[in-house]
């Protein structure tokens, strides 16, 4: 993997794909507003999901989850909510989430994924 960058587009990539093939539609990707960033915006049934992908090389330096702390979980929310003013035809009456998936090893293709539903 030639850089970070890279390596967090295969992350999301590979993240993408878990979520379809649990049942899950994409509704948006990289997803920007001047608060921050959604990697994902997943929508199953009445459940929207904005999804934030970690992916690392090693756990050296923590594990995926670490990097999701409390202030990066408000913002998540904010940004969360601030989607679904911009998009009400898709927010309506859907039960909102976050979800983290933490994606671990050399290669994105072929780490380890772990996903967490609905963190709190």
């Amino acid at each position: 993997m030639a850089d970070k960058d890279e390596r967090g587009r295969a992350g999301e990539n590979r993240a993408a794909a878990h979520l379809i093939a649990r049942g899950w539609t994409i509704l948006d990707r990289n997803w920007r507003s001047r608060q921050g960033e959604i990697d994902i915006v997943a929508e199953r049934g009445r459940d929207l999901a904005v999804v934030e992908v970690k992916t690392r090389r090693t756990e050296a330096y923590g594990h995926p989850f670490d990097a999701v702390d409390a202030r990066k979980y408000a913002r998540l929310w904010r940004l969360a909510r601030e989607w679904c003013v911009q998009h009400p035809h898709l927010a309506h009456a859907r039960v909102l989430r976050v979800d983290v998936i933490g994606i671990t090893g050399d290669d994105p293709e072929t780490a380890v994924l772990e996903h967490v539903e609905d963190l709190r």
